[in-house]
This record gives C-alpha cells, structure tokens and sequence, in this order.
C-alpha cells in the first residue's frame, strides 16, 4: 500500500480560500481575453494550463481574509498580482532568451518575441483597470508603485549581469525590487482593501516582503543545487545567462586568482560552458550552504511578522508556506 503524497502548505492555503480563489481564476479568464486580437489569449492560456502555483493572488486573499475582509474588491486585487505577474514572465522570457517555463516552452519559444512583448504590455494594462475598480488611490499606489519597481529591478540585474565586481548589497536591491515587491504589495493591499489596522497592514507587508527575499534566494539555491526537472528550467540558466546570485557572489569573494579568472571568462566573457567547475567552486566554499541558511534568516523574518497578528488558522497556512519556500533547497 502507497502512501498519500502529503498536501502541500499552498494546497492546503488554496483549499482552504478555493471558492475564492475559482472566483480569481474566473475573473483572470474573462479579463485575459480579447475579441479584437485573439493571440491575446492564446499567449495567457498557454501559462495558465501551465500549472503555476498561483501564490501571490493566494496572498492577496488570504491577507484579505484573515483581516476579516467579506466583500469582492480582493478578488480584483488578486487578479491583479496575476497579470503583473504573468506579464513580467513574458517579458522576462525575451529578456533572458529563456526556453522553458514551468517544464513548457516559454511564449516566446512557441510565438515569437514581439507577442510575448505585446501581450505582456496588455496584461499590464488590464491590471491597472482591476486596480481602479476598488475604487481605492492607496491601493491604485501600493500596486502600481510596486509594478515601476519590479521594472527597476530587472534594470537593476540587467545592469548587474556579467559584472562580477556585484555586491551582495546591489544583489539584495534586484531580490527585493524583482520578486519581493510583488509579494508585498499582494499582502499588503489584501489587508487595505480589508480596512485592516495599520499595525496589521504593516505586518503583512513585512512578511510579503521577507517572504519573497527568502522565495528567489531558494530559486537562484535552486539554479546550482537544485535538479532541472524539479525547477521548471534548465538547470544552470542564470551561470548561462551571467547573472550574479548570492552563491556566486560569495564564491568571487573567497576565491583564489584562478577561479576569479574563471569567473570572469564565464560570466564578463559570456563562456559560460562549464557548469560543473562552477558547481565544483561553489561546494568548495561551501556558498550553497550559506545561501540556504540566508534564506532560512529571511523566512524567520516572515514569521516573525506574522506573530504581530492575532492568531487564526490563516495565520498558522502562511507560516507553513514561508517553511516550505526553504523546504524545497533541502
């Protein structure tokens, strides 16, 4: 007799808020398409069946939720995370030159380059029609301020990339500008939108933010650690792609005069051909180590934001996501 494969923490989260949630997806259906330009959703349905998670609009609702919200305006805000964050996935494949998403050939792959670009420009602008609708200015400000500053992020790490002379600082200004902010602003506008006191307002925030610190330092762990059937890409993509992560980072630092010459060839020079002296590099200063007990620091920031919350089974689910997010670079 097999034994059950055990729920994970955002399964049970989305079954716990799934009429909310089907709501969402409905909503993401409608708004997605387009009578005038049918590649329109072709393009979104093709990363929608792809299977994604769907934690940010989760967090949306669930902050709604656990602020005692009972009114429909989240649902919006929730399709709103969704299409900021599938349309920066569109234009962040063309950015990279990527060829997987989610275990799928990106859009861009199967389309072309202009209708990733487009359609993720639609996406954006369907968003910002979600955020006016809840008829809310501080809203409207928490999401589109947090929109111009993914955009900075990903500047911010195009500028970063192929520079090995990266500090762990500016590392640190691309995780919060081009993961985090989304997840913060999704917290954070689930307890607006719930009239929710300002302590609790700034709790969530705390915790979106020190949640998506933790989630792309597991992701960039997961890059040289992890295996590529498990992480929805080719394993090696940002040494490829000369990104500088925080095990990299570190390594240049400790490293000898050769392997910063090996450095500099694979990731200024573009030879980024051997994976596994980079991989090799890594494990000898023990840098993977150190960047999953960094994001472990950075989960025990999300919990602790969450304890200034009273307590409630919502609660206790979000807790149990920011374990998993560390869970998964073991």
């Amino acid at each position: 007799m097999t034994e059950a494969t055990p729920i994970k923490p955002h399964e049970r989260l989305a079954a716990a808020l799934s009429s909310d949630m089907e709501a969402v997806a409905a909503l993401i259906t409608t708004r997605m398409a387009s009578e005038n330009a049918p590649r329109i959703p072709e393009v979104t349905a093709h990363l929608v069946s792809a299977g994604g998670k769907r934690v940010r609009p989760l967090l949306t609702v669930a902050a709604a939720r656990l602020c005692g919200y009972d009114g429909e305006d989240h649902v919006k805000l929730a399709a709103t995370v969704e299409f900021i964050h599938t349309a920066t996935l569109l234009h962040d494949d063309v950015v990279d030159e990527s060829n997987q998403r989610r275990g799928r050939p990106t859009a861009n792959l199967l389309w072309d380059n202009q209708s990733s670009v487009l359609v993720g420009d639609y996406l954006f602008a369907r968003s910002f029609q979600l955020m006016v609708e809840t008829g809310s200015l501080r809203i409207l400000d928490i999401l589109s301020g947090a929109a111009a500053t993914i955009a900075e992020g990903e500047v911010l790490q195009l500028t970063a990339a192929r520079n090995i002379a990266t500090t762990e600082d500016t590392y640190l200004r691309v995780v919060r500008g081009k993961t985090a902010a989304l997840f913060q602003a999704a917290c954070e506008s689930g307890a607006v939108v719930a009239g929710a006191p300002e302590d609790h307002v700034s709790a969530l925030a705390d915790f979106g933010d020190a949640l998506g610190v933790s989630f792309q330092i597991i992701d960039d762990w997961l890059d040289y650690g992890g295996a590529g059937d498990a992480i929805g890409k080719d394993l090696g993509d940002d040494f490829r792609e000369g990104k500088l992560t925080l095990p990299v980072i570190r390594a240049i630092a400790k490293g000898d005069d050769v392997e910063w010459a090996f450095w500099k060839d694979a990731l200024e020079r573009g030879n980024a051909t051997d994976l596994d002296r980079a991989r090799a590099i890594l494990a000898r200063h023990d840098t993977l180590e150190e960047t999953r007990v960094e994001a472990i620091a950075w989960r025990d920031r999300a919990k602790a934001a969450l304890r200034r919350l009273p307590q409630s089974d919502l609660r206790d689910m979000l807790g149990d996501l920011a374990d998993y997010v560390v869970a998964r670079a073991l």
